[in-house]
């Protein structure tokens, strides 16, 4: 019995053999495509901040050079400054008020999407226009009118004005959050896409009724879903800006109710001139928020399911 022998390529004459190029110059290469990230990194980000941390510590008014004063700026914010700590409670009661019932509501709004045969794109597309308008002035004006004296909320239920009551008027701007849920929506939706729909069938079998599969499938399925939703509207929600200075008009009333704390950073940095305090209390700002997102991705590992873990539990 004969074997055949498969011909190998022969390098012709005179022809060097293919190398790759040198290690150097593949991270040269790679360090060409990667300079407008860095310089813009370095300079927009890096610099700044390097600069803000810099005059938390000096007393500067924008007008001439800082002056170098130490901690003082630190310690008049904690125990010289009223209005900081109201600025704090009324950032965290916008949190707590304004990120549970965004998410809620962008969570039903994906389910009764998921379900729907006909129409789904162009509610979808609906429902997550608020989320381009509603960080805009001129919509924050609007929602100013229609709880203001005489506005529609008035009007439909006669109970005067939100906006000028220091109960109400924090409310107003929670709900403003609470209607632009379109982003959030969009990721819960695309969340339950990827769901099997053979465990929904399988829990049906077995006599599993909606709410039952909801908490048991759809709630663990989704909570990879549902946490990086809570991460991202909680450190926006910290740094809410436009609809508090636009309800408000700039002041933060009533009686401070109003008063978000990057608005009054705003006042002392902008209003005020004093950029040396409102450098401190962003630097402050910047640590709460990443103490914040350390304790959610620590409480996450209680609650996230992940398809991936091979005990079949939370990690």
């Amino acid at each position: 019995m004969t074997t055949t022998q498969i011909p190998t390529a022969v390098r012709p004459k005179g022809v060097a053999p293919a190398h790759k190029p040198p290690r150097r110059r593949r991270e040269g290469a790679a360090w060409v495509f990667l300079s407008p990230w860095v310089l813009g990194a370095c300079v927009l980000t890096l610099l700044p901040m390097a600069v803000s941390l810099y005059l938390s510590f000096t007393d500067y008014d924008l007008f001439n050079p800082p002056s170098w004063v130490g901690l003082r700026n630190y310690t008049q914010m904690f125990t010289e400054d009223p209005r900081y700590w109201r600025s704090v409670v009324a950032t965290l009661t916008y949190v707590v008020i304004a990120v549970p019932l965004q998410l809620g509501l962008a969570l039903v709004v994906a389910l009764a999407l998921k379900g729907m045969k006909r129409g789904k794109g162009f509610y979808r597309s609906a429902f997550y226009a608020p989320s381009l308008l509603g960080a805009s002035m001129s919509v924050a004006l609007v929602w100013r009118a229609i709880f203001n004296d005489g506005g529609t909320v008035d009007n439909l239920f006669g109970t005067g004005g939100w906006v000028n009551k220091p109960g109400w008027a924090l409310l107003a701007v929670a709900l403003l959050t609470v209607w632009q849920f379109g982003a959030p929506m969009v990721i819960f939706l695309a969340g339950l896409q990827q769901i099997p729909g053979e465990l929904y069938e399988a829990a049906e079998v077995d006599g599993a009724g909606r709410w039952r599969q909801f908490l048991s499938i759809t709630v663990p399925m989704l909570s990879p879903v549902i946490f990086f939703n809570l991460v991202l509207q909680t450190i926006q929600a910290f740094q809410v800006f436009t609809p508090a200075f636009a309800v408000s008009a700039g002041k933060g009333g009533p009686a401070d109710s109003t008063l978000f704390y990057t608005l009054y950073l705003y006042d002392r940095g902008f209003v005020a001139s004093h950029m040396g305090y409102a450098s401190a209390m962003a630097w402050v700002l910047l640590i709460v928020i990443g103490a914040v997102t350390a304790v959610l991705f620590r409480t996450s590992r209680s609650w996230v399911f992940y398809a991936s873990d091979t005990d079949g539990g939370a990690r």
